[in-house]
């Protein structure tokens, strides 16, 4: 497209999604891996999940599930984004009508129990401590690979630890959910030099810089003898970059 770059709240919270999506794009390629033929489940159905939705089936994921916060729907035809866009951005109804649209289709009540549905990948976009460590488990137990946060905190402590003790691909939230910031950062540059850049533009430049926030995370893991960790790799790259800051800055 070649709308002008990112502008108001939803194009930051689209950018959210995106770069959720490319952040778990290089954790993939890191193990030689790609979305071609992966199951995912993405919790909610905001915009940073709807938008994480449509890069995930971009990058040739099936999307199997999604939620909001009565229930979940699961189409093992793949996700129909363009209902989801239909029922949330134009209608504001509930998930649950998508039956109405896609027969073949089920819902169930209870938002948490998407956890319980076997695939490959799992982001949660919703709200924070929604994946505990029975959902954790569950989700290990029925094969998911590689786990991403979209939202603020979504897995509690316990979760995280199964993963990352089961050698379940993690990507927090302080590193994986940096995507509306990064662009509001580009917008602030864009008005800066009062230069427009196109939509594509942007998303190219969001693009490396989720790449670049995955490689410093992942580096300062490996650096620091917790190669693989980007819980312990993204708190470690945070620190040295505000740590530098300040030195930039004359604070010893």
């Amino acid at each position: 497209g070649k709308r002008p770059g990112y502008g108001g709240s939803l194009a930051r919270k689209e950018a959210t999604g995106y770069g959720l999506v490319y952040f778990v794009s290089e954790m993939l390629s890191d193990t030689k891996e790609t979305f071609v033929d992966k199951k995912a489940i993405v919790s909610g159905s905001g915009n940073v999940a709807i938008y994480a939705i449509e890069k995930l089936q971009h990058f040739g994921a099936k999307v199997i599930a999604c939620s909001d916060s009565s229930g979940y729907i699961y189409d093992e035809n793949g996700i129909n984004l363009r209902t989801i866009k239909e029922i949330k951005e134009v209608k504001g109804d509930r998930i649950k009508t998508y039956v109405d649209y896609h027969p073949h289709a089920q819902y169930v009540e209870g938002c948490k129990q998407i956890w319980s549905i076997p695939c490959d990948i799992a982001l949660p976009c919703a709200t924070q401590n929604e994946i505990d460590g029975d959902a954790a488990r569950t989700l290990i137990a029925n094969g998911v690979k590689l786990v991403a946060e979209g939202a603020n905190m979504p897995s509690n402590l316990e979760a995280i630890n199964e993963f990352l003790n089961n050698g379940i691909l993690f990507g927090p939230a302080k590193a994986a959910n940096a995507g509306g910031v990064a662009v509001s950062a580009l917008e602030m540059a864009q008005n800066s030099s009062r230069s427009g850049w196109t939509f594509n533009e942007v998303d190219d430049k969001l693009r490396d810089i989720m790449k670049n926030i995955y490689n410093d995370s992942k580096e300062a893991a490996a650096k620091y003898g917790y190669s693989g960790n980007l819980v312990v790799g993204s708190n470690i790259a945070g620190f040295i970059k505000v740590a530098n800051g300040l030195l930039a800055e004359g604070v010893y």
